[in-house]
């Protein structure tokens, strides 16, 4: 057993910024990782951090452009909170060396991106997350921060209260992916996990084939609610080949969208009569899969995006990398020619239910980054607002964890306050299959000793990893091919009441298939069969709640259109969506928006580009 203060689970920029901070406020801090630090996906990151740090703008400008992108469903002490603190971690990072790109006066440059009234996104060329990761890496080197590398988190040493909110964590299990062992992490302070997205829930992501929402997963197996996870972003601009990210900076930078007639569509078809190109992802990418089904579409596929007239020197010194990908992946030559682009699934808006401090609802507890919802982007992400999320609740959650005292929370966690259980029957059955198997049941642990919480839990583990290598059975790729091609066909931009019903009962079926999963490999050592194997576990529990929340949610709000409603409703659905496990059984609930801020009241209004 290994045993730390802090534990911080995963390594991307949450990870990086919550390992530091916890450090800086005394704490003996370890970081787990599936990933070497540097390797992970906060480095595919390519757009920019807003911060409010020009004469003109401010924090306040930010926090309503973020509210009115999120149409209303983020909670203001989050939103605040991630305005406010945003422009002092870019300068941090720039103290620490970051390679901000910059203008002639020697400012660090700022740039319009979808959504924004001001141009306010920092960036380092098209390799902002790239560039922040490597300088958050080498601060944790400097520190002498312990990083267990390639070390596989499998499930979160939980105590067993009848009641989430009595819970304590005390640590968790990892599986060496080197050697085979199984060995606890005990913390004695808190855990934090920041294990960042789950786009291998669908099959054209931008998203690494790591990101299966492990965190999110082991989190709502422990009894932390997951909130708000039918809000799906699916980004405009991914290679059409292999779902690679194209940056929204080239938009920001004056890049042009064309349909197969030559039409600057987002303006001639009306989809953002004012900002076009440069309106939020959600409206973006509904304009383009508009265009291809209404058979405007090339090869009834994609659209153009054109950055030619921006000129080879600002080309090269502002997006280089966009080039590269280009060429590389669909054989365009961006100074000469437009490139293919089609919407991808891109961000998960929902996640592990937190307060503004990182803080889940079980004591010892945190989270942040992607995998966690405060609720900093409601119902749509600003581009530009998910790595200042990095850095400002990757903080909070460390100096939390640490025992820095942040104040009182103002969003509350699991059932307090005023909530109201959903009022609606799903047609399948959900959850944990009836005698569900070592191999797919939970069970908390029966002791609440901490001690005794980690040994029992790293034993299930290990029954849970012989059970898999000992037996016959599937293959989990075929399980995980499955739920992703369901979730693309019926669970994407464009949602209808048949095609979720039918994704459930898909996901049904899979999870049912999963009982007899087994792994062939019989090697303990780098065996990525068994790690794909727990990770397709953590993908159908996530594709299953995300499905429920998407099906009752009959209005469309931001990245979730209904097919049935196309309508936003705020008189009954200005709520946010919680999905508990209740011990293999996931029940549907929801809790009230806080639009209540520091000096104003969001008043719900018309979102308009």
């Amino acid at each position: 057993m290994y045993e730390h203060d802090v534990i911080v689970v995963g390594a991307g920029g949450a990870g990086l910024r919550a390992a530091i901070a916890a450090q800086e406020a005394g704490a003996d801090v370890a970081m787990v990782t599936k990933l070497h630090p540097v390797r992970s996906h906060t480095g595919a990151a390519e757009g920019g951090i807003n911060a409010a740090l020009r004469d003109g703008d401010s924090w306040e400008d930010h926090a309503y452009d973020t509210m009115k992108g999120s149409d209303y469903l983020g909670d203001a002490p989050a939103v605040e909170a991630l305005c406010k603190e945003s422009p002092e971690e870019v300068i941090t990072l720039e103290h620490w060396g970051m390679p901000f790109s910059r203008e002639e006066d020697g400012r660090v440059s700022q740039r319009p991106f979808g959504g924004l009234s001001f141009p306010r996104t920092t960036y380092a060329g098209a390799e902002t997350g790239h560039q922040m990761l490597h300088t958050m890496y080498e601060q944790v080197v400097k520190r002498g921060i312990q990083v267990y590398d390639e070390w596989h988190v499998m499930d979160l040493a939980v105590s067993d209260e009848e009641d989430p909110s009595e819970r304590t964590c005390h640590g968790v299990v990892a599986y060496d992916i080197q050697s085979g062992e199984i060995s606890g992490f005990r913390a004695t302070g808190g855990v934090i996990l920041a294990t960042g997205g789950m786009g291998q829930v669908f099959d054209h992501t931008t998203n690494a084939v790591a990101n299966t929402g492990d965190g999110v997963a082991m989190a709502y197996r422990a009894g932390v609610p997951m909130e708000d996870m039918e809000f799906i972003q699916f980004h405009p601009t991914t290679l059409p080949s292999t779902g690679v990210l194209i940056s929204e900076g080239v938009r920001g930078e004056g890049g042009i969208l064309y349909n197969a007639e030559g039409e600057r569509f987002m303006f001639e078809h009306g989809y953002a009569n004012n900002d076009g190109e440069l309106a939020s992802r959600d409206v973006v990418s509904r304009a383009e899969l508009t265009e291809v089904n209404e058979g405007r579409g090339i090869e009834d596929e994609y659209v153009h995006l054109d950055m030619r007239h921006l000129g080879e020197e600002r080309i090269i010194d502002r997006l280089e990398n966009i080039l590269h990908l280009a060429e590389d992946f669909e054989g365009a030559d961006g100074l000469t020619e437009p490139m293919p682009v089609k919407p991808g699934q891109h961000y998960a808006m929902g996640g592990i239910e937190t307060d503004e401090h990182g803080a889940t609802c079980i004591d010892g507890l945190y989270a942040a980054g992607e995998c966690a919802c405060a609720s900093v982007h409601g119902a749509n992400r600003l581009g530009g607002n998910a790595l200042p999320e990095l850095i400002v609740f990757g903080k909070r959650a460390g100096y939390h964890a640490a025992g820095k005292d942040l104040g009182e929370a103002e969003i509350p966690t699991g059932k307090t306050g005023d909530y109201e259980v959903a009022d609606y029957e799903f047609e399948v059955e959900l959850g944990e299959v009836a005698g569900s198997d070592p191999a797919a049941a939970d069970g908390g642990a029966v002791a609440t000793d901490g001690d005794a919480v980690l040994s029992a839990t790293v034993e299930r583990q290990r029954e849970f990893v012989e059970t898999l290598m000992a037996r016959e059975g599937r293959n989990h790729a075929e399980i995980r091919s499955r739920v992703q091609r369901t979730m693309t066909d019926n669970v994407n931009v464009f949602r209808a009441e048949p095609g979720l019903k039918e994704a459930l009962v898909d996901l049904r079926e899979a999870r049912e298939a999963y009982q007899d999963v087994a792994v062939s490999d019989p090697s303990r050592t780098f065996n990525t069969d068994l790690i794909h194997t727990m990770e397709t576990r953590n993908v159908l529990d996530i594709a299953e709640a995300l499905t429920m929340g998407a099906l009752a949610r009959n209005e469309f709000r931001g990245a979730h259109w209904r097919q049935e409603n196309q309508i936003r409703d705020d008189e009954n659905w200005l709520k946010h969506t919680l999905v508990s496990w209740n011990d293999g059984e996931p029940e549907l609930w929801y809790k009230p928006t806080i639009l209540e801020g520091e000096n104003k009241t969001y008043e719900p209004k018309v979102r308009s580009y």
